[in-house]
């Protein structure tokens, strides 16, 4: 079964330009590193601090040994390094969810 990491981020909102440099760095390193990036989301209207990073895995298992491979990789190192250094990320919370529909929603009603 597939899960679904997402990063719910609250960031600087005079450094949004850093977290979409952030954000442009993932989307080479985590794939590379085994998960299956959706995306990432960058406030645009309404709320200036909330911003998202989603991406797919196999399971928890996976996780772990792709969050290894993330911290060994030169660009997610990098990357890591510029977030601490810049400070733009105020917090960060990950959420794991499974899939329970499919793209058209759908169901039954029993």
């Amino acid at each position: 079964m597939t899960i679904t990491c997402i990063i719910k981020y609250e960031i600087d909102p005079y450094q949004k330009d850093a977290f979409e440099d952030y954000a442009r760095n993932w989307n080479e390193a985590i794939p590379r590193c085994g998960a299956d990036l959706i995306g990432y989301y960058a406030p645009h209207e309404g709320s200036a601090t909330l911003a998202y990073g989603i991406y797919n895995i196999d399971d928890l298992a996976a996780y772990e040994a792709y969050r290894a491979r993330l911290s060994a990789d030169p660009l997610g190192r990098a990357n890591y390094e510029f977030s601490r250094e810049r400070k733009f990320i105020r917090r960060e919370d990950r959420t794991f969810l499974r899939r329970v529909t499919g793209n058209n929603g759908g169901g039954l009603i029993k």
